[in-house]
């Protein structure tokens, strides 16, 4: 059936029971696809009910309907007209795993953070009307979204400004992590509320019995709307100037499309409350939403997930963190609505009391931690860095400014495998490198990310920002234990990455010696790869690559993009032929351009930046990302070649 489904106009038609088999149908396509390219499983699986609903009740695209995040749209992909393209999910040159403009009428943003449909919905609604086009408008958000600001101030917006704008409140307890705090308590007020529930579905089973007319329905709803005004009088959508309607069974296809056929006709601004389960009709999603919220390939038939011997950056920041935590009873831990991604589940579990997850709420977590600080903590808050950037203004104006004491941790820093433009974590760098009283640290493997920590926590007053790459880490080299000093990087020669390709290398007479050949071989050139932390792996590859074809490669790890000391930088750099400088970061306002200005100063002209230009990266593997930035280590190989061969 799925593949006969060109537009929504197709669903429109289907009876009941052929809706029931298609959303099984739908879920069966989902659950296939993410087990073959990951993606966001659980919140996709818990609105396939919700999304037929909307598609049947509305006329998209000329209604537009707009997901909050959107990583809970591939339903509405598989009844848009993209069933021939979704296993290719994720994948580069394929669909992307969020609505983006660019694929469909149907998507109108390409959405990727939270708590950004009402505001967008608003101004979309505002501008068909000043322009005179027709036409619904239709936010749906999750509750997770709703303890995000920017929601609020939709909200508050819209209730006094908004004649036909409608949201569609997903409920299911869950963002990333459970949802926690007054607003998910509140919501469940709502939802636990027997004394209405009851009186509804009463009032259901006699109007099934009487004769159909607008005026009982007409009549009845009225009526059902003064009852649950009398029951819960202290609903806040109401008093933000709403109407509103529920809670209804999210998985009930008939009972939401008849409630949005009605809410078409009001008036004014209508909130729909709509209770789903998170991962529903897949059980191990089921049982652990939190997990199959992101996820990578795993197993259909059991869930299960490929366990790889090469532990994750985050991973080991999780050991790293608790570790420093048994130790200092002031370290505290924050995050916005992700424990699980950014490693602190562990932390939360050793040291509940210290834990802080203030939700989708970015912005709310650094000025929190302005406050701990000022009390006498030390606050670690971690966040995707593709997230941090709702934060800058808290940064520098409530712990920077202050010099506040405050580690920051960037998760998914660089380029971010899957998840496209909205979640690369390319802009940290050249954000927060101007802010004062800010360091940031880009340490290589798990012993140097261990030992940054380490510095960080140490440093008062100031705040501290380190920043990894979502990879596993590579194997560890001597080099990366050594001592964290300010503003100085990691020299790691050849020998100890490639001891048999250096071997070759005769550095008083400057030339090879191969084991079969005399000792007056060909002369050879030297290249220095100064690569950020998160790209040593790619400046590894391109430097073995180098040493094989006659060019002796070694690599400086740039440990610290702020402060850096560039007196101890280019002392080491002396007797290299050509610099390359490797910064998965955006270029302009980055580190490797202060660094190759620095070079041309001190007439070390055989330099070039590689980093990020003025492109947001599309999804696609890391390895794919990076060679359409030329940030692959093929790439970094040729620009060292290329600058050699200027070189007379």
């Amino acid at each position: 059936m799925l593949s006969q489904i060109k537009s929504p106009d197709d669903i429109k038609s289907l009876s009941h029971k052929e809706l029931a088999a298609l959303a099984e149908e739908i879920r069966r396509e989902i659950i296939s696809t993410v087990g073959k390219n990951g993606g966001h499983l659980a919140s996709n699986l818990g609105v396939v009910e919700l999304t037929i609903a909307l598609h049947r009740a509305f006329n998209s695209p000329k209604d537009a309907i707009v997901f909050d995040v959107s990583h809970q749209c591939y339903a509405h992909k598989l009844l848009t007209g993209r069933f021939g393209r979704f296993e290719t999910l994720r994948q580069g040159g394929g669909i992307s795993g969020f609505t983006k403009e660019a694929e469909s009428p149907h998507d109108f943003f390409d959405n990727g953070h939270a708590s950004t449909s009402i505001s967008q919905a608003l101004g979309l609604l505002k501008a068909r009307e000043i322009l005179g086009q027709e036409g619904k408008v239709i936010a749906v958000i999750g509750d997770g979204a709703l303890t995000g600001g920017l929601a609020y101030e939709g909200l508050l917006n819209a209730g006094r400004d908004a004649k036909n704008l409608i949201v569609v409140l997903n409920d299911n307890q869950m963002s990333i992590s459970p949802s926690k705090g007054s607003l998910s308590r509140y919501l469940s007020s709502l939802t636990m509320s027997i004394q209405y529930q009851s009186v509804r579905r009463a009032i259901d089973k006699i109007v099934s019995k009487m004769p159909a007319s607008r005026f009982w329905q007409k009549f009845v709803f009225r009526f059902k709307r003064g009852l649950k005004g009398l029951l819960l009088s202290d609903n806040m959508f109401v008093d933000f100037g709403f109407e509103y309607v529920g809670p209804l069974n999210g998985h009930d296809i008939k009972e939401m499309e008849s409630v949005f056929r009605r809410v078409q006709s009001l008036k004014k601004p209508v909130v729909v409350h709509v209770l789903t389960k998170k991962g529903k009709g897949y059980s191990p999603a089921e049982d652990n939403p939190e997990l199959f919220h992101g996820i990578g390939p795993f197993n259909i038939a059991d869930g299960s997930m490929e366990k790889f011997d090469a532990e994750s950056f985050t991973e080991n920041f999780s050991r790293a963190v608790v570790k420093l935590a048994e130790r200092n009873p002031k370290v505290a831990a924050i995050t916005a609505a992700m424990s699980k991604g950014t490693g602190l589940a562990a932390f939360a579990r050793h040291y509940p009391d210290r834990f802080f997850d203030v939700g989708i709420a970015e912005e709310h977590a650094v000025t929190f931690a302005a406050g701990l600080s000022k009390g006498g903590l030390l606050p670690i808050v971690c966040v995707y860095s593709t997230f941090i950037q709702r934060s800058v203004d808290q940064i520098i104006h409530d712990i920077c400014l202050p010099n506040l004491r405050a580690v920051f941790v960037f998760d998914r820093a660089g380029a971010v495998p899957n998840d496209g433009e909205t979640h690369q974590g390319i802009f940290d760098i050249a954000l927060l490198k101007p802010v004062p009283n800010l360091c940031i640290l880009s340490p290589a493997s798990a012993a140097d990310l261990s030992l940054c920590l380490e510095w960080a926590a140490s440093q008062a007053p100031g705040a501290v920002a380190i920043r990894y790459p979502k990879k596993s880490c590579p194997s560890e080299l001597p080099s990366f234990s050594l001592p964290v000093k300010n503003g100085h990087g990691l020299l790691v020669r050849a020998e100890e990455f490639a001891p048999s390709l250096s071997a070759r290398f005769n550095l008083e007479s400057g030339k090879i010696e191969e084991p079969s050949s005399p000792r007056d071989g060909w002369q050879f050139k030297r290249v220095l790869i100064a690569a950020a932390g998160s790209m040593f792996s790619e400046a590894l590859v391109a430097a073995r690559s180098l040493l094989l074809e006659g060019v002796l490669a070694d690599i400086y790890s740039l440990r610290f993009l702020k402060p850096f000391d560039f007196d101890a930088f280019f002392q080491a750099a002396k007797g290299y032929d050509a610099l390359v400088v490797v910064e998965d970061g955006i270029k302009q306002g980055g580190f490797g351009e202060e660094l190759e200005a620095e070079a041309l100063r001190r007439d070390f002209r055989a330099a070039q930046v590689l980093a990020f230009g003025q492109k947001f990266p599309p999804h696609g593997s890391r390895e794919q990302v990076l060679e359409n930035a030329f940030l692959s280590p093929n790439d970094i190989r040729r620009a060292a070649l290329g600058l050699l061969n200027e070189i007379k």
